[in-house]
């Protein structure tokens, strides 16, 4: 089983493939990675067939060249964190959990913002 930055790999998988289950890798940056191991790592090699060696070749160039996982996240969330406080228009955004990047929310932005919650609709006004 091929570990990398704490990830189990998918042993079935091609390692250009199965480098995109670990946080902040997809496809262009694995075949990246597979580029600059080229000479030792083949990259249409399934995970299953990669000797202790390569593995560990390949564990140490991430971690040297790359921020993946836990360190990545950690830093996505420090820089949402001082969005918010320094008071800028993102960080209001992110505060209000409302799209950040300038899309519209008269329409749309369900995601975002959550299920629908009308207003007004509790009912027949008692006439007096």
């Amino acid at each position: 089983m091929a570990r990398i930055a704490g990830i189990d790999l998918p042993r079935d998988k091609k390692i250009s493939i199965a480098l995109s289950y670990v946080f902040g890798i997809g496809r262009p940056m694995a075949k990246k990675i597979l580029e600059g191991l080229k000479n030792q790592i083949d990259p249409d090699l399934r995970v299953k067939d990669m000797t202790e060696d390569q593995v560990g070749l390949l564990n140490t160039f991430i971690s040297k060249e790359f921020m993946v996982e836990g360190e990545l996240r950690r830093e996505i969330t420090a820089n949402l964190k001082r969005y918010v406080e320094i008071n800028s228009y993102r960080g209001y955004r992110h505060r209000r959990n409302l799209p950040t990047r300038g899309q519209r929310t008269r329409t749309n932005a369900r995601t975002r913002r959550g299920r629908r919650r009308t207003v007004g609709a509790g009912g027949k006004a008692v006439k007096a």
